[in-house]
C-alpha cells in the first residue's frame, strides 16, 4: 500500500522561503512520477509542479516557475518542494501526489491522473 506522509509548511512573511517534504512508503520515488498540488480557500486544487523520478524531468506552472523547485532524494525516498520568494497568493493547502495512472501522464498537472495523495499541509504567506 502506497502512503505519502507530508511535513513542513507553516507561516512566513512575503519574500520568505519554506520547504515541504513528502515521505513515500510502499513505492519508490526513483521510478515514479510525483506532483505537488495546492488548494487556496474557495478555489479549485491546482497542479503546480511535477517530476519524473526516472530521468529527473520537471514541469511547473508559470506562476511558480523560477521560485519553486521540485526534487527528490532517492536514498530517503522523499519528495521535496523548495519554495522561495513566497507571495501572499501562494497561501494554500499543499498536497503531494504519486502514482501516475498512465505512462503518458507523467509530468501532467491534472489531479485525476494520480492515484495517491498526502494528507496536506498549510502554507500561509503574510504581506
Amino acid at each position: 500500500q502506497v502512503q505519502l506522509m507530508q511535513s513542513g509548511g507553516g507561516s512566513v512573511q512575503s519574500g520568505g522561503s519554506l520547504r515541504l517534504s513528502c515521505a513515500v512508503s510502499g513505492s519508490t520515488v526513483r521510478t515514479g512520477c510525483m506532483v505537488w498540488f495546492r488548494q487556496a480557500p474557495g478555489k479549485e486544487r491546482e497542479g503546480i509542479a511535477a517530476i519524473d523520478g526516472g530521468d529527473g524531468r520537471t514541469n511547473y506552472i508559470s506562476s511558480v516557475k523560477g521560485r519553486f523547485t521540485i526534487s527528490q532524494d532517492n536514498a530517503k525516498n522523499t519528495l521535496y518542494l523548495q519554495m522561495n520568494s513566497l507571495k501572499p497568493e501562494d497561501t494554500a493547502a499543499y498536497f503531494c501526489g504519486a502514482g501516475a495512472k498512465y505512462p503518458w501522464s507523467c509530468l501532467l498537472l491534472q489531479q485525476g491522473l494520480y492515484n495517491y495523495w498526502g494528507q496536506g499541509t498549510q502554507v500561509t504567506v503574510s504581506a
